[in-house]
């Protein structure tokens, strides 16, 4: 498994808590990298590779595009909180006034990381479906965004998360109960 991120911030402060390969996109200029985009491809078809990008826009635009190179391959998706701040090196806040990959403490991506790479053979059978999100009031009803938006910071999980990819992390990290517990929060 390759680890990917966005900048070289990140794959520094990532190469001293996992033993994973790192990576770096080096933000968008990944899109115009035919070098890099191939041996990101290449990593996906030899052991697959865990997206770790920031959990604002642009980290979103990268990791799609990533995915769709990499469709071919192994694909796992590894999602950080949105925690507002800026980093330690950085005199003022981002954009979105989020915390990037670098800024996070080190117990919580172990955790992420942790999860995301867990073998999904023994992963339970599926419990969230697009349809229970409906059924749930979270996608396709009136306050569907507000409720789904609650429900990802409550489990900590980055707001601007699509549909599919909630579905994937609710069923691979955490347990229905969890789940539900949170959705009586909302």
């Amino acid at each position: 498994m390759t680890l990917i991120v966005e900048g070289r911030y990140d794959k520094s402060r990532l190469s001293g808590i996992t033993d994973l390969p790192v990576i770096c996109t080096d933000g968008f200029g990944v899109f115009s990298d035919s070098t890099r985009l191939a041996l990101i491809k290449q990593a996906a078809l030899n052991g697959g590779v865990l997206i770790l990008t920031d959990s604002d826009r642009a980290g979103f635009q990268i990791r799609r595009k990533l995915t769709d190179v990499c469709k071919s391959g192994t694909v796992l998706h590894a999602y950080i909180p949105d925690i507002f701040g800026k980093e330690k090196r950085k005199t003022v806040p981002s954009k979105e006034g989020k915390i990037g990959v670098e800024g996070v403490p080190d117990n919580i991506l172990r955790g992420i990381i942790s999860k995301a790479v867990k073998d999904t053979e023994s992963s339970p059978t599926p419990y969230i479906t697009k349809q229970r999100l409906y059924i749930d009031g979270l996608t396709g009803t009136d306050n569907s965004a507000d409720k789904r938006a609650e429900l990802c910071r409550s489990l900590g999980l980055p707001v601007h998360i699509g549909a599919n990819a909630l579905v994937m992390c609710l069923n691979n990290y955490f347990t229905e109960e969890e789940y539900l517990r949170a959705l009586d929060k909302v």
